[in-house]
């Protein structure tokens, strides 16, 4: 069982900026594959809880990417653009105190994906965090969780976008399956749609790849249900809502306002189908409940649904409201310490999440957590006098520390390398796509040479973003160095500045009064010339003799 207490400093580091006055206004944006969709809330710290002031939608489809090279089409670009601007000037107007925006599959994927974001950044002082699958999955189960009641009762919850389907097994606690896979309505239709009605033979192998694309990810989700569980099944977001809005107005004349709880059956929906199949767009576009832009998409969307109904054996679904969006305005209360009841275990997902990737690559913890405490320890010392990095940065520097060595999972020979692929691609929940890059590139340069532009994965961050990597990995250069024996010979360190002379002295406490630590001091002189040269000081180590 490993100790994480040495991570609590970083919780209330982050608590230390919690308060939240009462009525505070937020903006979430999330920019989809086929939509960008806004949600203007406000606050109330101190139920906690929030409610939902407007909401705004906009179809860019930003996911009908060039066929050729994958890059996002710069009309769409155009329309995203326009489409952020408006949601900009209303979250002003309504006196938001900031916006939190996220974008998701198209963006991810395409080539120019990162050029995309550095524009809206250069022409609306706009930032948008790029988030992986499986965190989209996460932040779109907060969103229902603050929506519905699970009662501890295990629930799916599938989430139908343009670009990927979401696939999530919980019961209210922590989720027990997050999957993100690349079948959406926007996607399917480019690539499999080309007749109108659709013939045959394109909705045949339309339904045979959807099945299999999801084979996999419902069979690893029917794997986490325990034996003689029957989980009730979610539904969240635009394709679903308008499927439902469509059969509650031929059941039942109208939608109910709002939509939130309404059951759409299997039963239902193969009826659905079956009339989307044998409509051209003008037929489905009379369909009442329609909207013109779902109409060209909308058939794709249905037979995901369908087949995800089919494999998952279940007749019915409960429609949800509240998604991704509102799941930022969730991540966004528990990273600030304004949520401890029932999302309690949400709080430390960025720990928790790190740990378990450290045992996964069996990571020696008691080492990495001594490595991470030497290197915040460096961190927190030599803030204000060498470095302006705050509580974020703080954060990433320790999940670096925590998985620096990682790469020794697959090879002792250039683990560097490969701990920078490991942490990469695994999954790491409750960061942004920048933030795992910043990660794996801080353990990637924990040994061997200095970060150098010839290397693609730092050469593509922001001068800022390859200044951090420079920075906090010098230090976790000399905090893996006091652990040089892997024996936890020091206890702490002191670090001692002289801005006049440009000196750092390092005084390090021994464990053992009686252990010279000839290793640790002879790798810290070794180590310590990236540091040098970043800093632009001299660092002195020694033993302390006295405590100061």
């Amino acid at each position: 069982m490993v100790d994480v207490t040495q991570t609590n400093h970083i919780r209330a580091a982050r608590a230390r900026g919690a308060s939240v006055p009462s009525n505070t206004v937020l903006a979430a944006i999330d920019i989809g594959t086929n939509s960008i969709h806004m949600v203007v809330v406000n606050i109330q710290p101190e139920l906690p809880a929030f409610t939902i002031i407007t909401r705004e939608k906009e179809t860019v489809r930003l996911g009908d990417r060039d066929p050729k090279t994958g890059n996002l089409k710069a009309d769409a670009i155009e329309r995203s653009i326009g489409a952020l601007r408006r949601c900009q000037e209303i979250a002003t107007s309504l006196n938001a105190e900031a916006i939190v925006a996220v974008a998701t599959s198209a963006t991810r994927e395409a080539p120019n994906g990162g050029a995309f974001i550095q524009r809206v950044k250069d022409q609306l002082d706009l930032s948008i965090d790029l988030i992986s699958g499986p965190e989209e999955a996460r932040r779109i189960y907060l969103g229902v969780l603050s929506g519905m009641e699970l009662d501890r009762q295990p629930h799916i919850v599938i989430d139908i976008g343009g670009g990927s389907t979401e696939l999530i097994l919980g019961d209210g606690q922590e989720p027990r399956s997050l999957s993100s896979t690349k079948v959406g309505a926007v996607r399917l239709t480019g690539e499999f749609v080309t007749t109108d009605p659709i013939d045959t033979t394109e909705y045949t192998a339309l339904q045979g790849y959807i099945r299999g694309m999801l084979e996999r990810p419902v069979e690893e989700l029917q794997a986490k249900l325990k034996p003689g569980e029957t989980p009730r099944l979610v539904g969240t977001s635009g394709t679903i809502e308008a499927l439902a809005t469509m059969d509650a107005i031929e059941e039942l004349g109208s939608a109910p306002t709002p939509l939130n709880g309404y059951h759409l059956s299997l039963k239902n929906l193969q009826k659905w189908v079956k009339k989307l199949r044998k409509s051209d767009y003008k037929e489905r576009l009379d369909i009442p409940g329609m909207v013109e832009r779902r109409a060209e998409i909308i058939l794709a969307g249905a037979v995901i649904l369908q087949e995800a109904m089919s494999m998952l054996g279940t007749d019915e679904l409960i429609v949800c409201e509240r998604a991704l969006r509102e799941g930022v305005i969730v991540d966004w209360m528990l990273k600030r310490g304004l949520i401890e009841n029932k999302l309690c275990f949400q709080s430390s997902v960025r720990e928790r999440s790190t740990l378990k990737i450290a045992k996964k690559y069996r990571v020696d913890l008691e080492y990495s957590q001594r490595i991470a405490d030497f290197a915040l320890s460096l961190f927190d010392s030599t803030q204000g006098e060498l470095h302006d990095w705050g509580d974020s940065e703080r954060e990433l520097l320790w999940a670096a520390a925590i998985l620096h060595n990682c790469g020794i999972y697959i090879s002792h020979s250039a683990h560097h390398k490969h701990s920078y692929y490991l942490i990469r691609n695994g999954e790491l929940l409750g960061y942004t796509e920048l933030e795992i890059e910043l990660i794996a590139n801080l353990a990637r340069y924990h040994r061997k040479s200095a970060p150098k532009k010839k290397h693609d994965a730092y050469a593509n961050l922001s001068s800022r973003d390859r200044q951090l990597v420079r920075q906090l990995s010098s230090l976790m250069r000399l905090a893996i160095a006091l652990d040089r024996r892997q024996i936890g010979a020091i206890e702490k360190v002191r670090c001692e500045y002289k801005r006049d002379a440009k000196q750092l002295n390092l005084y390090l406490y021994p464990v053992d009064p009686k252990d010279p630590c000839e290793l640790e001091r002879w790798s810290l002189d070794y180590k310590k010339g990236v540091f040098e040269d970043e800093f632009g000081v001299k660092l002195f180590a020694s033993l302390a003799t006295v405590e100061r």
